[in-house]
């Protein structure tokens, strides 16, 4: 198996994130990163913010097999800027 371009990864995270902004779905999303730029964190900084969250929440899927959870996706946004790692 090869190791994953990081390039491309970080390309496919944040195509993953602009698409749930584009359909609102979750709204929590864009409310985040509304929040977070509002509050003076960088756009750059927003995007890998939202980025850890998603990949959390990908290697808890794939760590624990067991399906996306919104409930705990939204709640990773809503404590931003502390990443789930931090608990």
């Amino acid at each position: 198996m090869s190791i994953p371009d990081p390039k491309g990864v970080r390309a496919a995270l944040r195509e993953a994130i602009q698409n749930q902004i584009a359909a609102n779905d979750p709204a929590e999303t864009k409310e985040t990163l509304d929040r977070l730029i509002a509050g003076g964190f960088a756009e750059e900084d927003v995007w890998r913010l939202l980025s850890a969250v998603l990949t959390v929440e990908l290697a808890t899927i794939l760590r624990e097999s067991r399906p996306f959870s919104l409930d705990a996706y939204v709640k990773a946004l809503k404590a931003l800027p502390d990443l789930p790692l931090d608990e």
